[in-house]
């Protein structure tokens, strides 16, 4: 890879800037020259948390201070589109147009109310700018080793940069765009930020889960490897909303324990299985309002399968006084009735018929299992050798 250093004003490389506000991205500088944000580029996040990055870089310019290298890839045409440096950019950019305000003088100010100087200062500081020329894997192999600002790139980032073509532009469009009027109901599934791409990383998940590779990034890579160059995200989006859509069937309650669970993977296991939404909605109510299921993120799929593996829940145990409690009780029935202080043992007809058992071989047990209703409290609590506590089960 051949590179070049070049100096440019901010007033040049900000020089026919535009913003897209839809898409959260500058578009172009230098006249037309440059493309500030290719799309195996990230999306701009220096608005983020009230703008304060986008800020700073304002405030270094305006202190004197250097901005940094940044690094252009220059096209066989002669255009160039920027490898690294796309968010200090459009920090820039946006301020000269107008889009946001810094804190100046003690006072909120947008770049045309500076004074006169200042706006001078801005226009003609000066960037250092490595322009490299070189095939499409030397490229993406660099952008891949670049810190950001010290926002180091996700792996969706990457798959991003390393898979660029139409279906990329497309799958962006769609769920990188944080504008998209459905982001709101796929927040109440999906974790993350859709400018750091993770609603299209799960999207990509999901429908990549027929593919061999056991791990999931190398499905997801496989999947836009072989899509790369298609025109359309028919198929991403067809199951992905397919997704959504049996979840927010199925329960009708959306809670925020909801919120990065791998619906892909239930969606895959459960959708054939029929649901009664209402009688759904009453069983994960009752959950919610008790008191000893500590794992609230476990009931949806203790729901999906049937209400059988209560570890999902993960049960409040019997606590040691009462365990105590109803130790010393059985074993003094026990010991007056000569029989085991486990109940089961006492009803067989081995050796331990008759054993009275420590506590530290014994295991608290409901007598009605939690699953069919009965409660984790004294009256509800036997002590049985670990034997038979394994053995009963949920029984």
């Amino acid at each position: 890879m051949k590179t070049t250093l070049k100096q440019y004003t901010v007033a040049e490389i900000c020089n026919g800037f535009v913003y897209n506000t839809y898409e959260g991205k500058g578009l172009y500088g230098l006249g037309g020259k440059l493309t500030i944000q290719p799309e195996y580029q990230r999306n701009y996040l220096y608005a983020e948390k009230g703008g304060k990055k986008e800020m700073d870089v304002i405030d270094s310019v305006l202190k004197g201070y250097p901005l940094g290298l940044l690094y252009f890839n220059k096209l066989t045409d002669g255009s160039l589109e920027v490898l690294d440096g796309q968010q200090r950019i459009t920090s820039l950019g946006r301020f000269l147009t107008g889009k946001f305000a810094i804190t100046f003088n003690r006072m909120e100010q947008y770049f045309d109310s500076l004074p006169a100087d200042k706006q001078d200062k801005i226009n003609k500081a000066e960037l250092l700018v490595y322009e490299c020329a070189g095939d499409e894997s030397e490229i993406k192999e660099w952008f891949k080793t670049i810190n950001i600002a010290g926002i180091p790139l996700n792996q969706q980032e990457v798959n991003n940069a390393v898979y660029s073509g139409p279906f990329v532009t497309l799958a962006k469009a769609q769920f990188s765009n944080s504008q998209n009027a459905n982001i709101n109901k796929w927040a109440a599934y999906i974790s993350g930020s859709p400018l750091r791409q993770d609603y299209l990383a799960t999207a990509l998940e999901w429908v990549s889960r027929n593919y061999a590779d056991t791990d999931m990034d190398k499905r997801v890579q496989h999947y836009m490897s072989d899509h790369r160059y298609c025109t359309n995200i028919n198929e991403l989006q067809t199951y992905f909303d397919s997704v959504i859509d049996w979840a927010s069937r199925v329960f009708n309650c959306v809670e925020k324990e909801m919120c990065g669970l791998p619906w892909g993977e239930f969606y895959e296991t459960y959708h054939s299985t029929p649901y009664n939404p209402q009688e759904v909605e009453t069983i994960q109510k009752r959950l919610y309002a008790d008191y000893y299921v500590k794992n609230r993120k476990g009931v949806f799929e203790y729901i999906l399968g049937g209400c059988q593996k209560t570890e999902l829940l993960d049960i409040r145990c019997f606590d040691e006084p009462t365990k105590r409690s109803v130790y010393a009780r059985q074993t003094e029935e026990a010991k007056a009735h000569d029989v085991s202080n486990c109940p089961d043992c006492a009803m067989g007809h081995d050796s331990n018929k008759h054993k009275i058992w420590r506590l530290d071989e014994m295991d608290a047990d409901h007598v009605t299992a939690w699953s069919k209703g009965g409660a984790t409290d004294s009256a509800n609590c036997q002590m049985l050798c670990k034997h038979h506590n394994c053995a009963k089960g949920n029984k």
